[in-house]
């Protein structure tokens, strides 16, 4: 069944649910927008549905900062409060308040 809409929205933070890594939705793919290539490497016990949102997060683990791909059913919300630390976040979003990020530029 595909899903017509997406649980988390540009600005909030995220957490991977089996990952020790968090971050900011940023951009979201209503179904799998990646390559073959890219969703052949996850291993096959592990593969989400390609029939779901997937996001496109500026993310930090404890030692580094990435963009990372993520299913819907990977992710749950960031119940911490604390920001994100992404050295790009401050290109598209303004100041962290009330546990997000306000959009700051016009994406299409």
């Amino acid at each position: 069944m595909l899903k017509t809409h997406a649980k988390y929205h540009l600005g909030q933070v995220v957490r991977h649910r089996k990952h020790p890594f968090r971050g900011v939705v940023f951009d979201v793919d209503a179904i799998f927008s990646n390559t073959d290539e890219w969703y052949d490497a996850i291993p096959e016990d592990s593969r989400p549905s390609k029939d779901q949102p997937f996001y496109h997060l500026l993310a930090e683990n404890d030692q580094s900062y990435y963009v990372a791909y993520v299913s819907e059913q990977n992710l749950v919300e960031d119940q911490s409060g604390e920001p994100i630390e992404h050295p790009d976040l401050h290109d598209l979003f303004g100041d962290f308040e009330d546990g997000q990020y306000p959009l700051q530029v016009q994406l299409n």
